[in-house]
């Protein structure tokens, strides 16, 4: 079978699968804080185990779902406009060979399934599938890319992201350090 729609839905099942595998872990730490701090007792009888479980899986499986989509957005929008400012590709042909790497992220999404209660191994396994498939990006464009273009691509990515991961790592602490100012002691 060679359609080149075959891997289009490809990169929708690894966000569900790495949404999904993040989200069991969140409901095992959520189930276990709950129990710590004694509210999970009272819970159960107003709901049921399973409804809480079930519950607390939904809820952590649509906010990962929207942070891989976002970043999937992301993603796609700074790799095409890294492709108009160093690619000699005027027709998006170059795209089309690059497909084929949402098997990387798909494979990578279904070992996380296995990974489920290690958060930092699935961590892990989404940056390395994101290097992987960049390495692969790079190789299959290779041939519309000049020496100069080339270096450029590369560094506008890790430039971009590096301040991504940096403002939110930035904001994030800030946001811990006024919540822990703001608690009684």
């Amino acid at each position: 079978m060679s359609n080149r729609y075959l891997t289009g839905h490809f990169p929708l099942i690894a966000i569900i699968l790495f949404s999904l595998s993040l989200s069991f872990y969140g409901q095992g730490f959520m189930l276990t804080q709950l129990e710590n701090l004694g509210v999970y007792e009272g819970m159960l009888e107003f709901f049921t185990e399973s409804g809480i479980k079930l519950a607390i899986l939904f809820i952590f499986l649509l906010l990962f779902f929207m942070v891989f989509s976002a970043l999937k957005l992301i993603a796609d929008t700074t790799i095409q406009l890294s492709m108009l400012f160093f690619s000699k590709d005027e027709d998006g042909s170059e795209l089309n060979k690059v497909r084929a790497g949402s098997w990387i992220f798909l494979g990578a999404s279904l070992l996380s399934l296995l990974l489920m209660q290690e958060i930092f191994f699935i961590g892990v396994l989404f940056v390395a599938a994101c290097l992987v498939y960049f390495m692969f990006f790079i190789y299959k464009i290779y041939d519309s890319l000049s020496i100069l273009g080339l270096i450029g691509f590369i560094f506008f990515h890790v430039v971009f992201w590096g301040a991504f991961v940096l403002a939110v790592g930035y904001t994030s602490l800030r946001l811990y350090n006024s919540f822990i100012q703001s608690l009684p002691f």
